[in-house]
């Protein structure tokens, strides 16, 4: 039986035999049993390399953070992830540079993670502990950003070339075409969402490219 350690662009962690493109971690998520019994144990949540220096775990060690897994970069930012600052050093500063233009409007610069993390942790959950979401004009998100439409209730759909691309732990399937005036609700938090439009280029999974 798979264990529960795949995230969904909803944020949340479910059990799939599919193998993901990339590693995460929220800290220390399970129990003894390697059950999840809760969805985050620090404000930093980052996606790494599924391989790092040669380094091998034992997936759900006690007391060591749980390792998730993501389809595609894209996937893990609507989960309100950003990259590792050690394996996934030169993606996070392009991340940082895109924060900079994208959310505090300025250029040249690479904001800190320590100013970075508390506003993910605030837009990707509300205070329910659901995943926070806003509505949008779909021609206002930009290509990586996941979206649910009104008639499609728990679908996630990730735009992309003027498509809407469904998700599965497996891949994408059944593309759309985008209507830019259709109003849909945004997955993506909205901060990540204003750093993509700012030239940030999310990593997607290779059934999207053959598309």
């Amino acid at each position: 039986m798979p264990l529960r350690n795949r995230v969904t662009p909803f944020g949340e962690i479910v059990a799939v035999a599919a193998r993901g493109t990339l590693m995460g971690n929220r800290g220390c998520l399970h129990d003894s049993s390697r059950d999840v019994t809760r969805l985050s144990a620090r404000p930093a949540w980052v996606t790494c390399r599924l391989e790092w220096k040669g380094i091998r775990r034992s997936l759900m060690s006690p007391g060591k953070y749980t390792e998730l897994f993501f389809l595609d970069e894209a996937t893990a930012l609507a989960a309100g992830h950003r990259p590792c600052n050690d394996c996934r050093s030169e993606r996070l500063r392009a991340f940082q540079r895109a924060w900079a233009v994208g959310v505090e409007g300025g250029a040249g610069t690479a904001t800190l993670v320590a100013k970075i993390d508390p506003v993910l942790q605030k837009e990707r959950w509300n205070g329910t502990g659901t995943q926070r979401t806003f509505v949008a004009r779909a021609a206002d998100l930009p290509d990586g950003t996941f979206l649910q439409r009104g008639a499609e209730p728990g679908i996630a759909r990730l735009k992309w070339r003027s498509s809407l691309h469904r998700w599965t732990p497996y891949g994408y399937t059944d593309p759309q075409t985008c209507d830019p005036a259709e109003t849909v609700t945004v997955l993506t938090p909205a901060c990540t969402v204003r750093v993509i439009k700012a030239g940030y280029v999310p990593d997607v999974h290779a059934t999207l490219q053959m598309e």
